[in-house]
């Protein structure tokens, strides 16, 4: 069964090289386009940690209960 952080560790280098080709195909230099790749891969990482992050599965129990 994939969850949430199987699919970021899939978009993590699919954007990396994504984001940085298509930038690269409409003209963009590579010097500037790489940078735009990392900033996306960048804010995937920071999404997963940061505002989606994972928790252990005794605090799981204890944010449920009011």
């Amino acid at each position: 069964m994939t969850g949430y952080y199987d699919y970021v560790l899939g978009l993590i280098p699919a954007a990396l090289i994504g984001v940085t080709a298509a930038l690269y195909l409409v003209g963009v230099p590579t010097t500037a386009a790489l940078p735009g790749g990392a900033l996306v891969a960048g804010t995937i990482m920071a999404h997963a940690m940061f505002v989606r992050a994972p928790i252990r599965p005794a605090d799981a129990g204890a944010r449920s209960n009011p």
